[in-house]
């Protein structure tokens, strides 16, 4: 089994990097997908999603439960899991105990048998947030992949659709 995290900043090419780093394990891929569509621009952006993966992927929506999804969906194929970033911003909306959550995701990771790639967003390269609230999701935000990070077997930063091996 593979842990797969690939990171970057907006537009960076981390999903179709994630896409093509899935398909490449046996079986049927499975995207879990952490968005909502909230809105008609978000509605917009999964559905171009959608359309860039075709047809071959099973969906599954998944906003806030993600263990319970990785464990559901162990032992066929590849898991893509975009975002992260996301789906830490919707337990913190939910007020959820998001640290208890990510550390339950990084412990639960070694006892998958099928590929997890993750997507997530690197949101502390840029200047420190004017307000608490952006500054309490980038602290979470760093922390949540540091986790994650560590208990990958690789780990990629992309950056205008190149892809970096970190680990």
């Amino acid at each position: 089994m593979a842990v797969i995290l690939i990171t970057g900043g907006a537009r960076s090419g981390k999903s179709t990097r994630a896409e093509a780093r899935a398909r490449a394990f046996p079986g049927q891929p499975i995207y879990l997908a952490t968005a909502e569509a909230l809105d008609a621009e978000m509605e917009a952006r999964i559905a171009k999603h959608r359309a860039r993966r075709g047809t071959d992927w099973l969906e599954r929506e998944v906003p806030l439960d993600l263990v319970p999804a990785l464990l559901a969906t162990d032992g066929g194929g590849a898991r893509l899991v975009d975002c992260l970033t996301l789906w830490l911003s919707n337990l913190m909306h939910a007020a959820r105990d998001w640290e208890r959550e990510v550390r339950e995701l990084a412990g639960a990771l070694p006892r998958l048998s099928s590929p997890v790639v993750f997507v997530t967003n690197e949101v502390g390269l840029g200047i420190v947030p004017d307000n608490a609230l952006a500054r309490s999701f980038r602290d979470a935000a760093g922390i949540m992949n540091q986790i994650i990070a560590a208990v990958a077997d690789e780990v990629e930063f992309v950056v205008a659709g190149l892809p970096m091996k970190l680990k």
